[in-house]
Formats: structure tokens, C-alpha cells, sequence
């Protein structure tokens, strides 16, 4: 069935146990690919039949499709013609939709809870144009927790705008869903087996002699008011939505109907879809949070192919969790990133300090600064690229009040296939201008220990960054860290390398090969970016007059950056200068060295 489809409009022709069989296909070839690739699986095999049933009612791209973050659109990347075998290869199809890969796409998407405020944006825009084209946001229950796609609901509802939110609820963000909210949809849930049931006992009761219709409209009475407490579907239609569901996602059917149905009612509408993740893949239906997002792996036994060392996330968390047990003030928070920043244990061992509060990192900042400011020491370890997403937080309510929240930076730098979304490679940049922050970065495994232990007792806001994955170089001595002092790992009088974080390994190799070529190089591992160690990078550089720095960063505002500024604010006079860092432009997806080669970002021997 796959080879036949070239375009939506061949899918249209199909009846629905053909379909259904090309779903089976889907998940077949999906599972395939990201077994060899890597990629988001569990999301996506959980809405193989809810792509084929949107592609069946709606017309893209004159009929807008915008998937929330975007990790579970690979259905619909090969629906609209495209082959899945370079997904997330250099130069390939990338895992996140994107408009200049395909007309398809309607918007670019890789971050949560933004499709509905697009789709808003664009629904408005239709209506000024006079057209009258469908706009779709599909949006998962975890990305419904952020607080951007409750601001859109908000709003949505009150335009009185013709625009669909189809709820893809799965009860799972990348971690499990948990909150008010999922309650809510919980109850919802059940309303499906309520109505049956209600059918039934219905039936039963009307037949009943003399009494039968009587009870039958008493209890219904009782029933609205148990039905509101229990079942409710009031929030969705108080704002403004025509709320219809739930409806089985994995059920061609019937979701087209009620597809079909969505489009004659006017104004919003939620459709309420419920589906499981990792459908059709026993291993990720038990565990859908290990398949989220995964390596190559074994498929008959669903084993990563390469055997996974430690990592930066759980060096991180084992750290934490020694520093907890000594210390009671230390509380841990996530933005429904649990596993991924290395927090599993801390929160089976102290769950009562443990906060995951759902994909929603400005709530979680704020949160951490209402903790500090009453005597507790929150360590929050989100991703660098979402960290973006809570940014005024950092401003206003942490630094400004100059409190001790230790903000730890995961996938710090470029990350590799997950593309332009995920890179970290802003973080340096747009942290170093804020007041009152101190920015670290360690060169390993032993480093983030002590930074982390470090970091517990400043009493400031701190911001530790490091990289996804194992580390480049074990350097087995460790100089004591001093608040904004640097570490001279190799003197030398002829060049100075300056580098911070990974790029310490790098700087290393490249100063022992210009040993080889009798050019004596000296290697400062900066270890802070601020406050940035002035006198021992002044004294290197008025000593070899030539200078090379060398960071997993962009080129504008990190650490080149700083060692640029200290050379004209101090009138170093003429220096030689050479900076090894990310372009100033989005870096696209590829594996980390190929994009490192592409970029020319670590200097050759």
C-alpha cells in the first residue's frame, strides 16, 4: 500500500481497510528507519491513524496542519511524499517539520506548546484574506500543560474564529503526565464508557411498569449534576470550544467522522483523541518514555545497538543525589524531564523534594525562586534550547534578586540530529549579559562534580552548562575551583588557547601538536565565563601576543567574544586572534562531528 501513495490525494482514494493496512505498513517502515537512524518512535507510532485520517478529511497545503513540537509527524512526512531513510542524516529530511523541506509543512515546529497560537495566527489571517481554508492544530496532553497553549485556548476561544485543536491525548508528555490538568483529562477519558453504560442502564430502567420513564428523568436530573463533577468537558466549552470526543485514535472510522463533523461546526472546536504511544511496538508501548527519543537499536530485542557509557545528565544526577542526602535544603525540579536530565534517582530517593512540573519552564524557574527566597537551594536542569523559553524568569524574578537558584544547562552546544530547534548553542550568549549570573562550564565528568558542589555554596544564581553525551577527555588532575578563577592546564610562551567546557580536550590536542612543530602553546581552561578570570588571560596573552580561543558556542557574545573585549578594554595592542565557534546562523542537523567539520569549529593539528 505505501508504494502506491505519492501524495494525500492518493490516500483519499482508499477505503478504510486499505487504510488500515497502510497503517500497519507505516508503523512497519517508521520502525524500520528509526532503528537505524535514531528519532522520536513512540510519539509517532502513536498517531500513524490519526495522520491517515486528517490527510483523508483535510486538503493540505491549502488546509494548514500544524503539528505541536513535531516529534510525532514522520506519518505524515512520508504521506506527503517524502522517503524516511535520510531522516535526521546530514542534508536529509529533518525529524522536526520544516517549510523549506516540503510545502506540506505549515510551520516549522520543535518546541512545545506554540501550534495553536500559530494555528490562531494563521486562521486570522484567512479571515482578513476572505478565504476559507480549515486550520488544524494537532497538540499532544503533555505540550497542553505549557503555558503558552493555555494563553492560545484562551484566546482562541474568545475569537469566535473557525479553528480546529485536535487534543492527541496519550497521557504522556516525554515523561508521564502529571498535574491538575491531567486529572482533568482523565476524567474526560472515562466519559466514553460513561455514556455507554448510561446507554444501557437507560434502557433497562425506561421498560421498568409505571415507574420506568419517571426514574428515568429523575436520574437524569442527578446525572448533570454528577456528570459536571466527574466528566466534565465545561472548561474546553466555557472558553469558547465546541468540545467533541473522545474518539479512539487508532480507529480510522470513526476519526474521520468525526473529523468531518468538525468541519461544519462554527467557531473553535476541540476534538478530544485518544491514543497510545509506541502503538504496535510491544517494547515502547511498556515504556514509552525509553523510546521517546532513542539510538539505533535492536529491534527483536529493542537493545541500543552501541552500549551507553555514562553521560553528562546522569553524572550530574548521581551528584546531586550525594549532595542530597547530606544536605536537606537541596530540592530538585523539572520541566517534565525527568529521565532525560538524569533526575530518575534523585526522585525515587527523595520524592518528597522532587518537582516535576510539566512542560512549563517558566512556572519552574519562578517556582525555584519562590523556594530560595524562603531557604531552600533549587537545582533546575533543563535543556540549553528550552531554556530560551524562560528567559525573562532569569532576568526578573532569579538574578534580580540575585537569588541562589543553580540552574543546570543540559545539551549544552550542538547536539546533532535533532537539528536547528534543539541545538544549545545560544546559552553563553544570552546568559552573559545578565547581571548577578555566574556562568561555569566543566571540561569533564570530575569538573561538573565539583562545579555542582561548588555551585550549592555560593548563595548566587548559577548557571553550570555542559554537553549531551560522554566526555571528550578524562583529565585525571583537578585544580581546586575558586569563585572566577581559571586553570592553566599547560604553560607555554608562544600562543595562548583559551577554551571553556568540551573544548578544553580540543585545545589540548591542538597544543600537543604544535609542541610537535617546537611552538610552545599554553591552555587555559577559562572554567568561568563570568566573572571571566581577566589577569591570568591578560598576563598569557601579553606573554605570547597570539591567541586562539575555542568554545562549543556561537561566535557572538560567548567566550571569543569576552577575550575580544578584555584585548580592546585593556589596550593590549596588537594581538593575533583567532575564534573557533558556531556561525552566526542556525546549524542544521547532521551528527556533532560532521557538523563540527562542515563548520570548521575545532581547530585541525
Amino acid at each position: 500500500m505505501l508504494d502506491k501513495i505519492k501524495s494525500p490525494d492518493d490516500l483519499k482514494k482508499l477505503n478504510i481497510k486499505e487504510k488500515e493496512n497502510l497503517a500497519a505498513e507505516l508503523r512497519k517502515y517508521i520502525l524500520n528507519v528509526v532503528s537505524k537512524n535514531g528519532g522520536h518512535l513512540a510519539s509517532n507510532l502513536g498517531t500513524v491513524e490519526l495522520t491517515i485520517a486528517l490527510l483523508s478529511v483535510f486538503n493540505p497545503p491549502s488546509d494548514k496542519l500544524i503539528w505541536d513540537v513535531g516529534h510525532q509527524s514522520y506519518a505524515y512526512k512520508i504521506l506527503t511524499g517524502r522517503s524516511l531513510d535520510s531522516l535526521r542524516k546530514i542534508n536529509g529530511i529533518a525529524g522536526f517539520p520544516k517549510s523549506s523541506e516540503s510545502f506540506y509543512d505549515a510551520f516549522n515546529t520543535g518546541h512545545s506548546s506554540t501550534s495553536i497560537s500559530a494555528a490562531l495566527g494563521m486562521a486570522r489571517a484567512r479571515d482578513l484574506k476572505g478565504e476559507t481554508n480549515s486550520v488544524v492544530a494537532i497538540i499532544g496532553d503533555g505540550s497542553l500543560t505549557g503555558g503558552m497553549a493555555l494563553e492560545a485556548l484562551n484566546d482562541a476561544g474568545f475569537s469566535n474564529t473557525n479553528i480546529t485543536v485536535i487534543l492527541n491525548d496519550n497521557e504522556m508528555s516525554i515523561s508521564r503526565n502529571l498535574g491538575g490538568l491531567n486529572m482533568f483529562l482523565s476524567r474526560l477519558r472515562t466519559r466514553k464508557l460513561y455514556t455507554k453504560s448510561d446507554s444501557k442502564i437507560k434502557n433497562i430502567v425506561s421498560k421498568l411498569p409505571l415507574i420506568g420513564n419517571t426514574l428515568v428523568k429523575f436520574v437524569q436530573r442527578i446525572k448533570r449534576s454528577i456528570k459536571q463533577l466527574f466528566i466534565s468537558k465545561m472548561f474546553f466549552e466555557d472558553i469558547g470550544f465546541t468540545y467533541l470526543g473522545p474518539v479512539d485514535g487508532h480507529d480510522i472510522a470513526r476519526l474521520q467522522n468525526i473529523l468531518r463533523y468538525s468541519q461544519e461546526v462554527s467557531g473553535p472546536v476541540l476534538v478530544h483523541v485518544l491514543t497510545k504511544k509506541g502503538k504496535g511496538y510491544k517494547f515502547a508501548e511498556d515504556n514509552p518514555s525509553k523510546y521517546h527519543g532513542v539510538g539505533a537499536f535492536n529491534i527483536e530485542t529493542g537493545r541500543n545497538v552501541q552500549k551507553k557509557g555514562k553521560d553528562y545528565s546522569k553524572v550530574f544526577g548521581d551528584k546531586l543525589v550525594t549532595l542530597a542526602r547530606k544536605n536537606k535544603r537541596i530540592v530538585a525540579i523539572t520541566a517534565a524531564m525527568r529521565d532525560g536530565t538524569g533526575l530518575t534517582t534523585f526522585s525515587e530517593k527523595f520524592s518528597s523534594r522532587f518537582f516535576d512540573v510539566g512542560i512549563a519552564e517558566q512556572h519552574a524557574l519562578t517556582m525555584a525562586a519562590g523556594m530560595a527566597k524562603e531557604g531552600m537551594i533549587p537545582v533546575v536542569p533543563i535543556y540549553s534550547s528550552f531554556y530560551q523559553r524562560a528567559y525573562d524568569q532569569i532576568i526578573h524574578d532569579i538574578s534580580m534578586q540575585n537569588l541562589p537558584v543553580i540552574m543546570c544547562v543540559d545539551r549544552a552546544g550542538v547536539v546533532g540530529a535533532d537539528g536547528e530547534t534543539h541545538h544549545g548553542n545560544f546559552d553563553m550568549a544570552f546568559f552573559k549579559i545578565i547581571p548577578n549570573l555566574t556562568i561555569m562550564a566543566p571540561k569533564d565528568f570530575s569538573e561538573l562534580e565539583s562545579m555542582l558542589e561548588f555551585a550549592i555554596s555560593l548563595n548566587k544564581p548559577v548557571i553550570i552548562r555542559y554537553p549531551r553525551g560522554s566526555q571528550e577527555y578524562d583529565f585525571t588532575k583537578h585544580g581546586i575551583i575558586k569563585y572566577g578563577k581559571s586553570e592553566i592546564i599547560r604553560r607555554g610562551d608562544d600562543i595562548s588557547i583559551i577554551a571553556i567546557g568540551n573544548r578544553v580536550s580540543s585545545a589540548l590536542n591542538l597544543a600537543l601538536s604544535y609542541n610537535e612543530k617546537g611552538i610552545s602553546a599554553e591552555v587555559i581552561n577559562v572554567r568561568f565565563l563570568k566573572p571571566l578570570d581577566k589577569n591570568t588571560i591578560k598576563k598569557s596573552i601579553l606573554k605570547t601576543k597570539n591567541v586562539i580561543t575555542i568554545e562549543d558556542g556561537t561566535c557572538i557574545g560567548g567566550l571569543g567574544s569576552s577575550i575580544e573585549e578584555l584585548i580592546v578594554e585593556e589596550g593590549l595592542g596588537d594581538i593575533k586572534f583567532k575564534k573557533y565557534a558556531w556561525p552566526d546562523e542556525f546549524i542544521q542537523h547532521g551528527t556533532c562531528k560532521e557538523l563540527e567539520e562542515k563548520y570548521g569549529v575545532i581547530p585541525k593539528k
